[in-house]
């Protein structure tokens, strides 16, 4: 309980240091159009993945220990179920159920930038509460198996963009598999290889083989993990073969007819495999911890080195600005000074009257200052604006291959940002902005790794933090709590 406390805490934490050093810059230079905590507010989510017939809502009603989602040999269910919490009391079941509309508007969910998709998404995302202890630190969502097919009509929405943009926000994505499909429908192929590594990391995802219980033997096992083995190596591309849970659900089994589990003795075996997988998707509430932290030090990290290119932008183009004042005084000067010395030349009287000869060379002077902002400053802008953008990368130091690949990522928000704006934005307010959002990507960071390594050497009973107030300069006020405090 302490643990999940601490979890909890450092999460909010967290949040609101990216609500209130990060959102506001991101949102003043262009980095993102929507506040970066939206999709990151909301509970930890585990994504479930697979074909139509791997077992994916049976897994999920073995979990929540009651028969939630509708399960069958052929595909039962065509909707997207994001399933969490609901306290109510009295036995585990459905509380509430609310329709994708619903989910899509409601701020509370992070599911907002799912509209895109259109009407028919809309039509087959689902909400559904239950009041199941195994979803209190966390959401579950489960997905339409997946087909041979792959055309677009066939659904009427993009599966595979959905998909996408579901598990860039998820914190577990479980992959699943059975042995009469193990790694053969062409939806599985394209999410492996295309959509979720352009959408998630790979440590994020688990592979599953569920409804071991469907193989006759032992040796049919195994024959079903070699063929699923060489099918991961061909869809990932990778030589390495990623880890593979094994795993099913005695009460399906028994309800599909098959016997109790002694009629598979090798099952017995297998036993810690379906713990170890139990527990690494009760792990989603840490690996959130671990993702908002990655999630905050790669946005400080870019954020940082965009508003270090547009201070070095602005230093530059104030330079330039003064040049181009003191060529227009100076050109000013001499074209006034010019003026008189050639109307005295052709006989106007000037030098006896200084008043005048300071109008007349005043004037020339003005008009000729007036005449190089008009027209010579801008051309002269252009082409510092030109040379500039073209030349974008001396503005910061890319002295590691990490600042390379932070830059790629945040070049073209440079350039949009300073065409758009034109150079006329703050040196000082980008200067501040620049100091706030470097302390998160050094101090915050190692605040952050720091409250990690505690939670994650502390037992689950044992306390650990307490909110005490912030020490001088310190981006998340936790402290390892004293015994007396304990």
């Amino acid at each position: 309980m302490y643990r999940d406390n601490d979890i909890t805490a450092l999460r909010h934490e967290m949040l609101d240091l990216v609500q209130q050093r990060l959102s506001p810059v991101a949102l003043r230079y262009g980095y993102s159009e929507a506040p970066l905590e939206a999709n990151i507010k909301w509970r930890p989510q585990v994504l479930f993945l697979g074909n139509y017939s791997s077992g994916k809502s049976t897994l999920i009603n073995e979990l929540l220990g009651v028969p939630i989602q509708a399960t069958g040999q052929a595909p039962t269910d065509d909707c997207f179920t994001v399933i969490t919490y609901d306290e109510v009391p009295g036995p585990v079941r459905v509380t509430e159920e609310r329709d994708g509309r619903f989910l899509l508007n409601d701020p509370e969910y992070p599911f907002e930038n799912l509209k895109r998709h259109g009407q028919r998404f809309a039509a087959h995302f689902r909400l559904k509460k239950v009041n199941s202890p195994f979803l209190k630190q966390m959401a579950l969502i489960d997905t339409p198996g997946m087909l041979d097919s792959v055309a677009e009509r066939d659904r009427g929405y993009n599966y595979q963009e959905v998909i996408g943009d579901l598990a860039h926000i998820a914190d577990l994505v479980l992959m699943l598999f059975d042995p009469h499909n193990p790694g053969t429908v062409r939806e599985v192929y394209s999410s492996l290889r295309e959509t979720l590594p352009a959408h998630t990391f790979e440590d994020r995802i688990l592979f599953v083989l569920n409804r071991i219980d469907a193989c006759a033997s032992l040796n049919d096992l195994l024959r079903v993990y070699g063929t699923l083995c060489w099918n991961l190596s061909q869809m990932t591309g990778r030589k390495d073969i990623p880890p593979i849970r094994l795993t099913y659900s005695p009460r399906a089994a028994e309800e599909a007819g098959d016997g109790p589990v002694r009629r598979r003795p090798y099952l017995q075996y297998l036993e810690n495999q379906r713990e170890e997988l139990r527990r690494a998707i009760q792990e989603a509430p840490r690996y959130r911890l671990d993702h908002l932290a990655a999630f905050i030090e790669t946005h400080a990290d870019r954020l940082a080195l965009l508003l270090n290119a547009l201070v070095e932008y602005r230093r530059r183009l104030r330079a330039f600005r003064l040049r181009s004042l003191v060529r227009a005084l100076v050109c000013g000067v001499s074209v006034g000074a010019l003026v008189v010395g050639l109307l005295t030349v052709f006989g106007v009287p000037l030098a006896g009257d200084p008043v005048l000869a300071g109008t007349v060379g005043g004037t020339a002077a003005l008009l000729t200052a007036a005449a190089w902002g008009a027209g010579l400053h801008r051309l002269l802008f252009k082409r510092f604006q030109r040379k500039t953008l073209a030349s974008l990368d001396q503005l910061v130091s890319l002295d590691s291959q990490t600042r390379r690949d932070t830059w790629q990522a945040v070049q073209p928000l440079a350039v949009d940002f300073i065409r758009r704006t034109g150079g006329r934005f703050s040196l000082g307010a980008a200067r501040r902005d620049f100091e706030c959002v470097r302390h998160v990507a050094t101090e915050g960071a190692g605040e952050i790794r720091a409250a990690l390594n505690e939670l994650a050497e502390m037992r689950p009973e044992e306390p650990s933090f307490r909110p005490l107030p912030p020490e001088e300069g310190s981006v998340l006020p936790l402290r390892k709590a004293s015994p007396e405090n304990g």
